[in-house]
């Protein structure tokens, strides 16, 4: 499975802090993510009391013949966290504004994890100067493509 990443989440957001997650999986969706991978957009995160879960992923039956008739692919997530780091975001996400967005799906020694930040949404002046700012690094890489 190669790293699969939430571009729209960087262009949306302001990431302030990054944390990593294992996740409670079944094993045929480990295998179908290993295989087919997934789409991070519209997926998010949420706390429920002392728990943290992946909303929103829809991850496909490895086998679609031969899945069990309970399989959900749309079902909560478990994320594996600390207890101290569940707090903290705990904390952190009642603040006004702040939200956990999914940013990267990858394995790291056998194990897949979630990367997710602590995010402030962007107004849409902060999009543009987003933009902006691509565009300028674009244009000055091309001028030292073609000059050196």
């Amino acid at each position: 499975m190669d790293n699969i990443h939430n571009k729209k989440a960087y262009y949306d957001y302001e990431i302030l802090e990054k944390f990593q997650a294992g996740l409670v999986l079944t094993g045929q969706e480990v295998k179908s993510l290993r295989t087919r991978g997934i789409s991070l957009a519209g997926t998010y995160i949420e706390i429920k009391g002392s728990e943290v879960f992946w909303v929103g992923a829809n991850i496909p039956p490895y086998q679609p013949l031969n899945v069990d008739k309970n399989y959900d692919p749309q079902r909560k997530r478990k994320l594996l966290l600390n207890r101290e780091e569940i707090n903290y975001l705990s904390g952190k996400t009642k603040e006004r504004g702040l939200t956990l967005v999914p940013l990267s799906v990858y394995t790291k020694t056998y194990k897949i994890k979630l990367e997710f930040g602590l995010a402030r949404g962007k107004k849409k002046f902060d999009k543009r100067e987003s933009i902006k700012k691509r565009e300028v690094e674009r244009k000055i890489k091309s001028e030292i493509n073609t000059r050196g």
